[in-house]
C-alpha cells in the first residue's frame, strides 16, 4: 500500500475510533440549559478576527523516518481528544449546542478561536451578550465556590493539579481525579498512544516507552514515570507533549492543570548550537542579583535545550496567545533529579517576528533603534526566558515549602515576571563573560522592548500579560524606556540593565519569602495598562497590524507522499 493511502487509512479509522469514545461522553454529560444568544454583529466580530494573522503548519513527512511517520495519525487524534478534554475544562457548557445556537459561522469561528465566549486577548471579556464574566476558576469548580469555603475545606487532595472540585449530591465540596472524571478521553489517548507505541518501539525502544507509559500515565493519573522517560527519549525527530501541563487557566486558586498538546518535530542543526549554556547555569545561578540566603543549589543539570518546527498544537497552548517556547516537565521533583526540557518552537516564532513583531516595531519603536531588532535575538531572548525558569528558588527560605503553594492564585505571573527579567539578566552576564559572541545589548534589549509591545496586547488578564505590565512600568518607572513625543519609545540601555537588576531581586526575594502580600501588591500596582499606552496599542489595530496568530494545521497541511526512504533518519 502507497505511504499516503495507509496514513489516510489509519487517521480515518482511528477517527472514527475516537469520535464513538466521544459520542459515549457526551450522552454521559449532564444536559445543558439552552443559552439565548445575544451577540455582536458578525461584521464587528470579523473585525476581530482579522486581528490574527492565518498561518498555515506545513510539514513535510520526508523530514521523517518512515517509523515515526507511520505513527502521526496516532498523535494526531490523541492530540485532538486532548483539545476536547480542554474545552470542556475552560467552557461549562455544550460546545456543538452553543455553535448551534449562534446560528452564524463568524461568530462560531470566534467562539473557537477563544475555546469560549470571553475574549482571550481583550482581558476575557465576553464577546456574546449576557454570558456573563469568565469564571476565575474555569469549569475545575463550582461556579458558585468562594475563597473562603475552599480553604476552609479539609481535603488533602484538593490542591492537586490532577483532581476538579464538584458538589455532592448534599452540596458539599468533593475532589475528584481526573483520571475518574475525564475517564472516556483518557482511555481514547492511552489507546492511541499504545498503537503509536508498537509501531515505533523496536526502531527506537525509548521514544516507543515514552508513548506507551505517557499514555498509561495520562488515564491513571501519574505522571512522574513518563516524565523522565521523555527527558530519556533523545533520539527520535517527532515527538509529542501531552496532558495536563500548565496552570494558568485556573486563575481562582493557581493549581489546576489543563490538557494540551504539542506535536513537534526537532530541527537538529539549531539545536546543537544551543547546548552549551546548560553548562552555565550553575555559575549564573551564583551570580543572581539577590541576597546570598536567597541563591540555592541549581537543581536538573541534566536539562536540555532543543530547537522544534510545530506540526499541530491542541487546547491550552492553543487559546489565547500562541506558545513559542516551553519548559518542562513542571514537576520540581523530576526537575531536580532529572533535568528538564526547553524547546523553542522556531517557525511559530519566525510567524510572530515577521508578521507581528516587525510591524509593530516600525510603529512603536524609535526609528534610531529599529535597527538593533532581529530575529537571533528574538529567538535568543525567548530561550533564555525558558532556561530562566530553572534559575531561581523553587522552595521557600524560611519555612522550605514550595514557592507555588505559597504564593498561590499570583504565582504563575510572577514566575513568568521571573523568567522575563532573568532570562535578561543571563544574557547580560554572558555577553561580559564572551560566552555570547554573537549580537549585541542593544540588539538584545530592543528586540526584547519591541516583544514587550507585542506581548502587552495580549491584555493583562492572564499570567504572561500581567508579566508583560509589571515589566514595562518598572522599566518606564526607572528611565529605561521614555515615550518620546511622537509616540516612540526610545531604550536607555544604561538604566536598562540596572532595572533588570533590580527587578529580579525583587521577585527573587518575593519568591523566597513566599510572600503572597508582596506578590499581590506589585501585581496590583504595576500589572496595568495606562490610558496613554492603550491608546498606543489601539492604534496598531487601526493600523491593520496582528494581535497574535491562529493556524491552519492537521493533515490537510500535512505532505504525505513519501520519498522512499526506510527507517533510517533522513541526512
Amino acid at each position: 500500500m502507497q505511504f499516503a493511502s495507509f496514513f489516510l487509512l489509519s487517521l480515518q479509522s482511528m477517527k472514527i475510533i475516537y469520535m464513538l469514545c466521544l459520542l459515549t461522553t457526551v450522552l454521559n454529560l449532564q444536559a445543558q440549559k439552552k443559552v439565548a444568544i445575544d451577540s455582536f454583529s458578525p461584521k464587528e466580530i470579523q473585525k476581530k478576527i482579522d486581528n490574527y494573522a492565518l498561518i498555515d503548519l506545513t510539514f513535510d513527512v520526508n523530514n521523517l523516518p518512515r517509523h515515526e511517520a507511520n505513527i502521526l495519525p496516532e498523535l494526531l487524534i490523541a492530540a485532538e481528544i486532548a483539545d476536547s478534554l480542554f474545552w470542556r475544562q475552560t467552557f461549562a457548557g455544550s460546545k456543538f449546542q452553543f455553535i448551534q445556537d449562534l446560528k452564524n459561522d463568524t461568530l462560531a469561528k470566534y467562539f473557537e478561536i477563544n475555546y469560549g465566549p470571553w475574549e482571550r486577548l481583550n482581558n476575557n471579556k465576553p464577546f456574546i451578550k449576557g454570558v456573563g464574566p469568565k469564571p476565575k476558576g474555569a469549569n475545575f469548580y463550582p461556579a458558585d465556590i468562594t475563597k473562603q469555603e475552599f480553604e476552609q475545606w479539609n481535603d488533602s487532595t484538593k490542591n492537586s493539579p490532577y483532581t476538579i472540585i464538584l458538589r455532592d449530591e448534599k452540596g458539599k465540596l468533593k475532589s475528584v481525579p481526573y483520571s475518574e472524571y475525564y475517564d472516556y478521553y483518557l482511555f481514547g489517548i492511552e489507546q492511541h498512544m499504545e498503537l503509536a507505541a508498537t509501531r515505533v518501539i523496536k526502531f527506537d525502544s525509548a521514544f516507543g516507552k515514552y508513548l506507551y507509559y505517557r499514555g498509561v500515565g495520562l488515564h491513571n493519573n501519574q505522571y512522574d514515570n513518563s516524565d523522565i522517560l521523555w527527558l530519556q527519549s533523545k533520539n527520535n525527530i517527532l515527538d509529542i507533549i501531552i496532558g495536563p501541563i500548565e496552570t494558568y487557566e485556573d486563575q481562582f486558586n493557581g493549581v489546576k492543570a489543563a490538557y494540551e498538546a504539542y506535536i513537534v518535530a526537532k530541527d537538529t542543526a539549531w539545536s546543537n548550537r544551543l547546548h552549551k549554556y546548560v553548562a552555565l547555569l550553575p555559575s549564573l545561578q551564583q551570580k543572581l542579583p539577590v541576597g546570598k540566603d536567597y541563591i540555592t543549589p541549581l537543581p536538573g543539570l541534566n536539562s536540555q535545550i532543543g530547537a522544534y518546527d510545530v506540526i499541530y498544537y491542541s487546547g491550552d497552548c492553543n487559546s489565547g496567545s500562541k506558545t513559542i517556547a516551553v519548559n518542562l516537565p513542571n514537576d520540581e521533583g523530576v526537575q531536580t533529579q532529572y533535568g528538564t526540557r526547553r524547546l523553542q518552537f522556531k517557525n511559530v516564532m519566525k510567524a510572530k517576528f515577521d508578521s507581528i513583531l516587525i510591524p509593530v516595531s516600525n510603529v512603536l519603536i524609535d526609528s534610531a533603534q529599529r535597527k538593533y531588532i532581529t530575529f537571533d535575538a528574538f529567538f535568543a531572548n525567548t530561550m533564555f526566558h525558558e532556561v530562566a525558569h530553572g534559575l531561581g528558588i523553587k522552595n521557600t527560605i524560611l519555612k522550605n515549602e514550595s514557592v507555588s503553594l505559597q504564593l498561590g492564585e499570583y504565582y504563575s505571573a510572577l514566575e513568568e515576571g521571573k523568567a522575563d527579567v532573568l532570562g535578561l539578566f543571563m544574557i547580560t552576564e554572558l555577553l561580559n563573560s564572551g560566552d555570547i559572541t554573537t549580537g549585541s545589548i542593544e540588539e538584545f534589549y530592543t528586540t526584547f522592548v519591541a516583544s514587550i509591545f507585542r506581548s502587552i496586547r495580549f491584555g493583562a488578564s492572564s499570567a504572561h500579560g500581567k508579566a508583560n505590565m509589571v515589566r514595562l512600568n518598572f522599566f518606564m518607572e526607572k528611565g529605561a524606556l521614555m515615550r518620546n513625543a511622537n509616540g516612540t519609545y526610545t531604550i536607555n540601555y544604561d538604566k536598562m540593565k540596572i532595572a533588570v537588576y533590580e527587578l529580579s531581586g525583587i521577585i527573587l526575594k518575593i519568591q523566597g519569602d513566599g510572600d503572597k502580600l508582596a506578590a499581590q501588591n506589585l501585581l496590583d500596582s504595576k500589572g496595568f495598562i495606562s490610558p496613554v499606552m492603550k491608546a498606543d496599542l489601539d492604534n496598531l489595530i487601526t493600523l491593520s497590524i496582528p494581535i497574535d496568530i491562529i493556524f491552519n494545521q492537521g493533515l490537510k497541511y500535512i505532505n504525505t507522499s513519501r520519498q522512499g526512504g526506510n527507517s533510517e533518519r533522513p541526512r
